[in-house]
């Protein structure tokens, strides 16, 4: 079975650790953000850094890029969700009704709304085609910080401090809740969107079909207890991939939740991981303040 082994680059340019690491939709780009308050742009073949985004007043903690690669967001720890032109560095627009930190953000398929999850526990949806600059929706349901969130098709599902990973379909005006026991702190939905894969803080991955609840898979091995950490999914849905405590990356084999490699990646925690949308790379970020981009 293939998974990446080896580090293909190495990407410079924050100083401070790295919270976030996403791939744009076809996987010829990467956004990074930090906590030196960027947010970067990078080419991982080339290894180039391409841009820097700035304008946050506080760590950035979530970012994503719009399926046209036309926008991207990112959200801090300065309560702010902020709208990026790609190509011009130039920032669009600044949403602060959140009142607390603003934990992840993501667009919809076809980039006319953006979502974002908060430490205030509220889930904030932002029409992007309106002059509006309030949420045109706050949902409520969490009882504590939303760590993370995901958007597909009509689908949002969200990650909880609160020990429940929640799914919202918005055209059915429906949540379905499955209770983990455990801070979530990711979540990730299959390429197939049939599984949801949900990081908890109790050293604990596990994959759960999405139209029941049921779990499905379960992975351990690595150390979360204590950091935000991020898990991902191979873009063939084969392997499962995460973040640590102690600095390596984990891969596992979906089929039967056993452990294939280790990658000894970073100094300190490594908090976000990101599986390439179509082939076997992967990129990581970590508090050394390095993207590592592997093959």
């Amino acid at each position: 079975m293939a998974y990446p082994t080896e580090c293909i680059q190495t990407l410079k340019g924050h100083k401070g650790p790295v919270n976030v690491i996403r791939y744009n939709v076809h996987g010829q780009y990467c956004v990074s953000g930090g906590r030196d308050r960027s947010v970067r742009l990078w080419n991982p073949k080339t290894g180039n850094h391409l841009y820097s985004y700035e304008g946050h007043g506080r760590e950035v903690l979530g970012v994503s890029v719009s399926r046209d690669n036309a926008k991207l967001a990112s959200c801090s720890a300065d309560k702010a969700v902020i709208l990026w032109d790609v190509s011009t560095g130039q920032l669009q627009r600044k949403f602060t009704d959140h009142w607390e930190r603003v934990n992840a953000v993501d667009f919809n398929d076809d980039n006319s709304l953006l979502i974002s999850g908060s430490f205030d526990s509220t889930l904030r949806i932002w029409d992007l085609r309106s002059s509006n600059f309030h949420a045109i929706q706050v949902i409520e349901d969490a009882k504590d910080s939303i760590m993370s969130l995901q958007v597909r098709g009509t689908e949002i599902i969200c990650g909880c401090n609160d020990g429940k990973l929640r799914t919202y379909d918005l055209r059915a005006g429906q949540l379905f809740e499955d209770q983990l026991g455990a801070p979530v702190t990711s979540t990730r939905m299959s390429n197939d969107t049939n599984c949801i894969l949900v990081n908890t803080l109790n050293s604990t991955i596990r994959l759960m079909d999405k139209a029941n609840g049921q779990q499905l898979a379960e992975f351990k091995g690595h150390k979360h207890e204590t950091y935000k950490v991020d898990s991902a999914l191979s873009f063939d849905d084969a392997q499962c991939i995460s973040g640590s405590e102690d600095g390596q990356i984990y891969i596992w084999n979906v089929a039967d939740g056993l452990l294939l490699k280790t990658l000894a990646s970073h100094r300190g925690v490594i908090s976000s991981v990101d599986a390439h949308p179509t082939d076997l790379g992967l990129v990581s970020g970590g508090d050394d303040g390095l993207v590592r981009v592997w093959q």
